[in-house]
């Protein structure tokens, strides 16, 4: 099932130029600082990267994770070889589904009237399906939260993109671009993420001989982006690393304060000649071997949730070269539905919906996080 390829640039204007996406999704105006008008019907949308549901549709949805970056077919063989270790279906469809029922019971219980939707990037449902859904159920404004929490072009911008392109095909004379949406600003710093992946770090800590515990290395591990990618992530830039970083030592904090960790990175998957964000956590792990350290705790904050990457290449290959190199080894869950996750979810549509300063996810400057791509051809 083919990703739907639309041109979500206005004519004339350039993708980093001004009015910004997040002006554009919301129907041409900025996101608000006034609370939801009265009487609009809302809803929140879960917006997601999609995966494999069978063994027949792996290749099919990494060409479209891959779609115009010229990876290898050998490349997409190998990786696919992990989704069929798996049965073919990617872990994270359970887990959005889990995090959906969720967020439902959450709201209910905050008595939030509000319908709930689930839309992906790159495997069904669709988000453009989702969106034509949502308009045929007479949804005016759309709540979008991505499951990234933090700056980059993949974890940020493109989801704008999404929506964008969502509105485009949902576009008619009688509902130009269905419902306006805005989405939800990063999480990375909200109480209940940070609460979340310290007591997942507790309990794996918990998890090595006591006689370890207090000098294992704490090791945060996010996805590695091409360096060009950080340099451009957030207004300034670098928003990437610097989010991330802000996280890890959030969550170090509340379990060991002022003990050493470090921030490395997993699941490359470019070319050999194009620089991306390193260590690498299996280059690192064998470092951490080298200078004498025994035991080692991988934190995943820069996840949401176990998916594939996660338990393909941490408790895989991170944990093979951990067992090779002599070190004791555990790893952190990542949030997922901690209540007090959700619960920090919640703040952050209540404050949306209350018209609460927009802050960088939501409002994103017409230029952040813009990856320039190559040129399509004219003929």
């Amino acid at each position: 099932m083919p990703r739907a390829t639309v041109d979500i640039t206005p004519e004339g204007q350039r993708p980093d130029e001004d009015p910004s996406l997040a002006v554009r999704n919301n129907g041409g105006t900025p996101p608000s600082t006034e609370p939801a008008p009265a009487g609009r019907r809302e809803a929140l949308l879960l917006l997601s990267f999609g995966g494999a549901e069978g063994h027949d549709d792996v290749l099919p949805f990494l060409e479209n994770v891959t779609r115009g970056r010229g990876i290898p077919r050998e490349r997409l063989e190998e990786v696919a070889e992990h989704y069929h270790h798996f049965g073919g279906v990617s872990p994270i469809n359970d887990q959005n589904k889990a995090l959906l029922a969720a967020l439902e019971e959450e709201l209910t219980a905050a008595g939030i009237d509000l319908p709930v939707y689930w839309g992906n990037r790159n495997w069904a449902p669709y988000v453009e399906d989702v969106w034509a859904q949502m308009a045929d159920d007479g949804i005016e404004h759309v709540y979008v939260l991505a499951t990234s929490a933090y700056a980059s072009f993949s974890g940020c911008r493109q989801y704008h993109e999404d929506i964008a392109r969502a509105r485009v095909a949902t576009t008619s004379p009688t509902r130009p671009g269905g419902p306006t949406a805005e989405k939800l600003p990063h999480y990375y710093d909200t109480p209940g993420f940070v609460q979340a992946n310290a007591d997942a770090l507790a309990a794996a800590l918990a998890t090595l001989p006591a006689e370890l515990r207090d000098g294992a290395r704490l090791v945060a591990t996010a996805h590695s982006i091409p360096d060009t990618m950080a340099a451009v992530a957030g207004p300034d830039g670098h928003a990437y690393e610097a989010e991330l970083m802000a996280a890890a030592e959030r969550v170090v904090a509340q379990v060991a304060p002022d003990r050493p960790f470090d921030l490395v990175w997993q699941s490359r998957s470019g070319p050999p000649s194009m620089p991306w964000l390193e260590p690498d956590v299996n280059d690192h792990l064998r470092a951490l071997a080298q200078a004498g350290e025994s035991a080692v705790v991988l934190f995943p904050v820069g996840f949401v949730s176990d998916h594939l990457e996660v338990i393909w290449d941490l408790d895989n290959e991170a944990k093979e070269t951990a067992e090779e190199v002599g070190l004791v080894f555990a790893r952190a869950a990542t949030a997922g539905t901690h209540p007090a996750f959700v619960e920090s979810l919640r703040g952050l549509l209540e404050e949306r919906r209350a018209g609460g300063l927009p802050r960088l996810g939501t409002n994103c400057p017409a230029a952040c996080c813009f990856v320039a791509r190559p040129a399509r051809p004219t003929a």
